[in-house]
């Protein structure tokens, strides 16, 4: 279990990186989320991923990109330290031997449990970040002006209490489960893939950034629709949607349409790739400072995988 202890610490650094690369392109996608729709014969508030961070910066700065950034960085470092974690548990779990190398499916179960247990941590520093992120001159989606992340959380305490905090749950639980199934399962075939054959599998940082990047890439074509709706209702005013996500998902296709559900899609892609290319480039660099100086046990096949600076 001596793994567990190491992927958690080495999946906060990771989830730093993450944050850091990712948070501009996630501001953009929250806003097109989010963003009202147009009357009949009005202009949309943004006509694309481009023209929203554009104007963004044109009207708020360039820091506006940044906008919510504490929430999840505070948040982030313990939920991927949470998410590796749990795919180490999930991963003992199946094993019947220490050296047994993880299957596709087994790894996509590791990944599933590892989202359950994610959840928990997430959901809070999701609800702020996207209310603080949608937040523009002074006024947001819900009426409610927000000085920064403890004002957020004060005042949907006074709304609703916890409840009104852990707002979306369901909708994460939803997104997350498969989307984690995926980024792990996936990552994992395409390190083994990269570093070869043998006892010695080595990969490359061009080769670690690859095969993260392409599992971030994975992870968000199996979550956008349901992002879309977590979104909303995280972002809506208290009372909006009694019924929760069900209620978000009957008025985005009444209003909108199946299309709808896939709003953000661009700015989610073009996040995916180096944010979790960094997230993973992270990781296994903690992890290959761990065996480095010794510490943990030995490495099962599956995870002797270990970014060595080379010219490509």
């Amino acid at each position: 279990m001596s793994d567990v202890l190491l992927n958690f610490i080495a999946g906060g650094v990771g989830g730093s990186c993450t944050v850091i690369v990712g948070h501009p392109f996630d501001t953009v996608k929250v806003r097109i989320q989010t963003m009202a729709r147009p009357k009949p014969g009005e202009k949309p508030q943004f006509t694309g991923a481009l023209d929203c961070a554009k104007r963004t910066v044109a009207k708020e700065g360039f820091f506006a990109l940044y906008k919510g950034m504490a929430a999840p960085l505070v948040g982030v470092s313990p939920l991927f330290a949470v998410f590796f974690g749990g795919c180490a548990v999930g991963k003992w779990l199946q094993q019947t031997d220490p050296n047994q190398e993880m299957t596709f499916i087994q790894n996509a179960n590791a990944g599933a449990l590892a989202g359950v247990f994610t959840t928990i941590v997430m959901v809070p520093g999701e609800r702020i970040k996207c209310l603080l992120q949608v937040q523009q001159a002074g006024s947001a989606p819900s009426g409610v002006h927000y000085d920064g992340p403890l004002d957020v959380v004060k005042k949907l305490y006074k709304q609703g209490g916890i409840a009104s905090i852990y707002r979306g749950t369901g909708a994460t639980l939803l997104r997350d489960i498969p989307a984690s199934a995926a980024y792990l399962s996936v990552y994992e075939y395409l390190k083994k893939k990269f570093s070869g054959e043998g006892a010695q599998r080595t990969l490359s940082p061009g080769a670690t950034l690859m095969a993260g990047g392409l599992a971030g890439i994975a992870n968000w074509g199996v979550c956008i629709p349901a992002d879309v709706l977590k979104s909303r209702l995280q972002t809506a005013p208290e009372g909006k949607y009694p019924d929760g996500i069900r209620g978000v998902l009957r008025e985005v296709l009444r209003e909108e349409g199946p299309r709808a559900l896939f709003k953000g899609f661009w700015p989610v892609m073009l996040r995916a790739f180096p944010a979790n290319a960094a997230c993973f480039f992270g990781l296994e660099l903690t992890l290959a400072a761990f065996r480095f100086f010794g510490i943990g046990g030995h490495p099962t096949p599956s995870t002797e995988v270990v970014p060595v600076p080379h010219d490509e």
